[in-house]
């Protein structure tokens, strides 16, 4: 099942793409696509309306697509956890997978313009698979636990800022949480859409040229191991997402002048089976 959120920045509704891929309307079923939508019988009450037929279909088509979640609780990050991502990095392969935070208030719609940040000469994408958490979870024990907490899957870019995340402070929360920086969606695929979140293939242009073309095969830590490896350290909840790492062909990677991001560049980023997305960028 698809799930998505359209309407104007903080009036989304929840809809639906029917089986048509026509977009239905949730709002009269679920009052949002949140934490407590996912901790309950929302996504099955919300299958079994959408296939019976018995839900209005959005008139406007052409609203503004927002993310798929409404704010997560929080966004959990794991770095170079893609081994092609590492090397051109110039970094060893984590023996644990490394994990920072992202604030939930970075969080904007697919389509949505991206803003560089006042002083930023370094703003970088990041194409990435996010998982979504369906329940909550607490010292997971193993792979088959891990994924039955997963919820469903979308598309992310993790926008960085590089020199506020390596060169002031030494630590990347900084540099990872400015205004904008979390494209979420299109959509919210749910887990059953998905049988292996190791075979997607995720890719990302700027203004037309091809900077990644990775696959999710190629992660040092899959999904599974990352659910249940975040879960020793802290509680996932219902809502909260994980970014779950880059393939090569960032910015930060490519020989000097590198090509950050600037004011009226275009990203398109997609993953299979997730989506598409197409920001454009402005300054802040």
């Amino acid at each position: 099942m698809k799930l998505l959120r359209v309407g104007e920045a903080g009036q989304e509704r929840p809809a639906a793409l029917d089986a048509r891929g026509r977009l239905v309307d949730l709002s009269g079923l679920v009052a949002e696509i949140d934490g407590g939508f996912l901790a309950g019988a929302g996504i099955q009450a919300a299958r079994a309306a959408v296939a019976g037929g018995e839900l209005p279909l959005v008139a406007d088509t052409s609203l503004r697509i927002g993310a798929p979640i409404a704010r997560p609780g929080k966004i959990v990050c794991v770095g170079l956890n893609y081994s092609d991502h590492a090397a051109e990095t110039g970094a060893q392969l984590p023996a644990e997978p490394i994990l920072f935070m992202k604030a939930p208030n970075t969080v904007v719609g697919p389509n949505d313009q991206v803003l560089i940040p006042r002083g930023s000469v370094k703003t970088d994408w990041e194409v990435e698979l996010a998982v979504v958490i369906g329940r909550t979870a607490r010292y997971v024990d193993s792979p088959a636990q891990a994924m039955a907490c997963v919820a469903g899957y979308a598309v992310s870019n993790d926008l960085s800022e590089r020199e506020f995340q390596l060169e002031r402070g030494g630590q990347w929360d900084k540099g990872k949480s400015c205004e904008t920086f979390n494209p979420l969606g299109p959509w919210l695929v749910t887990a059953d859409e998905v049988p292996d979140p190791q075979q997607l293939g995720l890719r990302l242009t700027v203004n037309g040229h091809r900077r990644q073309d990775g696959h999710t095969r190629n992660m040092v830590f899959g999904v599974a191991e990352v659910v249940r490896y975040v879960s020793q350290f802290m509680v996932l909840e219902p809502g909260d997402v994980i970014n779950t790492g880059t393939p090569a062909g960032v910015a930060l990677g490519m020989p000097e002048p590198k090509p950050y991001l600037r004011a009226g560049d275009v990203i398109e980023v997609e993953i299979d089976g997730l989506g598409r997305q197409r920001q454009t960028v402005g300054a802040a």
